[in-house]
């Protein structure tokens, strides 16, 4: 919403609130530039007021969230999906679908770029997510093809940052919370399987780009940054002077045994370059966890 506003006659948030919180969104409401709906995009919506661009960000993207909510992650991005884009068709706007870097699956090639099919189980216990973005594309990829919206996604790759939930299982805010409470780190696995992790606004920075681009295109944002999360969790440690410990447990089934972006083409095309180092933005993340919940 910063962003968007600083460049924007007026934005109109959509949100159900199921994973979300109008606590982020307070200091916005009082601004006459901003608007926000409580309302499930997978139920049609009308807007009178002439719409420039459709952002389509609407999921349950934490595993913890898509495992306890299935069925929604699945609706939001088919159902959801399609009332977003005949929300753009109607209005003659742009789209912009934020997918992610788990259509890619458990890849069988590193780093994957945007030519990947990707290999995903479809009754996994990811399947929801997975899926449910799988098909936000195709139905992206329809629409472009038949009433000629003009559409750009984006492939999202790990990204954090202040803002998070502390409690929906992302390995950063885990880690982080776990380490400043100088509790056992809890790895899933050998802590060999690999992320990049992208900084908050560096990935912002890749989504307006991806959102202002000319023509139709689909982008990998994220980091290059390649480590194990046995790194991160040492790295945290170090960077906290906490006294936990790593404790490993059995790993999740169809958990990714890697996952980089090949950043080729928005570099290219975009001219997108993360500028925030891995230790950058953990300490910026640990300053805002630290003084939010310790």
């Amino acid at each position: 919403m910063e962003k968007l506003l600083e460049n924007s006659n007026k934005v109109i948030v959509i949100d159900n609130l199921i994973t979300g919180n109008k606590k982020n969104i307070d200091q916005f409401m009082d601004n006459a530039n901003f608007e926000f709906i409580e309302h499930d995009i997978q139920e049609r919506i009308y807007i009178k007021e002439k719409l420039d661009y459709i952002v389509h960000l609407a999921s349950c993207a934490s595993p913890k969230a898509y495992s306890q909510y299935p069925i929604n992650t699945l609706k939001s991005g088919s159902i959801g999906t399609i009332n977003a884009l005949g929300i753009a068709k109607k209005h003659n706007a742009k789209f912009f679908l934020a997918s992610t870097s788990e259509v890619y699956g458990d890849p069988r090639v590193s780093p994957q770029d945007e030519n990947y099919w990707g290999n995903v189980n479809t009754l996994g216990p990811r399947s929801m997510y997975d899926e449910s973005k799988r098909f936000a594309e195709s139905a992206t990829k329809a629409y472009m093809t038949t009433h000629g919206i003009q559409a750009n996604i984006a492939r999202i790759f790990n990204t954090y940052g202040p803002n998070m939930q502390i409690d929906d299982g992302r390995v950063v805010t885990n880690f982080i919370y776990q380490a400043i409470n100088n509790e056992d780190i809890t790895i899933y696995g050998t802590g060999n399987q690999t992320r990049s992790f992208s900084f908050i606004e560096d990935t912002l920075d890749g989504l307006l780009k991806v959102m202002n681009y000319k023509n139709s295109d689909v982008f990998n944002i994220g980091s290059e940054n390649e480590i194990t999360v046995k790194h991160l969790a040492k790295t945290i440690i170090s960077l906290t002077n906490s006294n936990s410990k790593i404790a490993y447990k059995e790993i999740p089934k169809d958990d990714p045994k890697q996952r980089k972006p090949d950043l080729t083409k928005a570099k290219e095309q975009l001219n997108y370059a993360p500028r925030y180092s891995l230790e950058e933005g953990l300490k910026i993340t640990i300053d805002w966890i630290t003084k939010t919940y310790k």
